[in-house]
């Protein structure tokens, strides 16, 4: 049966929600927030959609730059999925950043709109090297869980699937979803909102892989370390952020 009508949906966060690992800044990116709003324009050719997200952004960027502007929009449907950039900082604080979220679900909340956010998945089971991060992981889900009970927020328990760790969910990066992920993640969103057409499909295991020898996954980590954890902790000595100087790449409500 049909819950409620959004014609209004406005997505807050930080890479993942602009859409990196869907498409790119030439073809332009897609990502699960444009997939959700496509779903939602399925039943409700109405919809208009924006999205304030941009890569890089800290949980308290998101609130201090994202809010305000989502608020001014008047949404009746926001996302907000933040918190893993936070999670990579060497000085990560978990109540610090569920902190950050909570005043963004306050906020949106108070106003009226239906806020639905996510909890993350195992990094350790997504790259193995990451392995001291999964307390972080498991504690951050925690207090977003906690939050967003709090103040009615809708939660996608796509860190309890196991589907969600499947590399082939991921790009090279294993930082940002694949396409197959973003899809995956705009589906668990659909059903967590109970929208017309949603189910549990999104958490259906994917065909079996056949095994990888050793030396290939050796390899493949080594890989990934010359990559792209070099590059990205070459940026964090520097001070920069994959974000400076950009965006939003949806700042207005326009339709599909």
């Amino acid at each position: 049966m049909r819950k409620a009508e959004y014609l209004r949906y406005v997505a807050l966060g930080d890479s993942q929600t602009e859409g990196l690992g869907d498409g790119d800044d030439t073809v332009g990116l897609r990502g699960f927030a444009d997939r959700l709003a496509g779903h939602l324009a399925a039943a409700d050719p109405g919809l208009r959609y924006a999205n304030l997200a941009v890569r890089g952004r800290l949980a308290g960027q998101v609130r201090a730059e994202q809010l305000g502007p989502a608020l001014e929009l008047r949404p009746d449907l926001v996302t907000v999925v933040a918190g893993v950039n936070d999670l990579l900082r060497p000085r990560f604080d978990a109540a610090g950043v569920a902190g950050e979220l909570e005043e963004v679900f306050a906020a949106l909340t108070a106003a009226g709109a239906r806020v639905a956010t996510v909890t993350f998945p195992d990094v350790a089971r997504i790259a193995p090297l990451a392995r001291p991060l999964s307390p972080r992981v498991s504690e951050l889900n925690t207090r977003i869980r906690a939050a967003a009970a709090r103040h009615g927020v809708v939660v996608a328990e796509t860190g309890r699937a196991a589907v969600a760790t499947d590399p082939r969910l991921w790009t090279a990066d294993r930082l940002h979803a694949s396409p197959l992920g973003h899809a995956r993640i705009a589906a668990a969103l659909a059903e967590a909102l109970e929208l017309p057409g949603s189910g549990g499909g999104w958490k259906e295991p994917l065909p079996p892989r056949p095994p990888r020898a050793l030396a290939g996954a050796v390899a493949a980590e080594a890989a990934w370390v010359a990559g792209f954890l070099g590059p990205w902790l070459g940026r964090r000595l520097r001070g920069t952020s994959s974000g400076d100087g950009r965006t939003a790449k949806r700042p207005q409500l326009l339709p599909l």
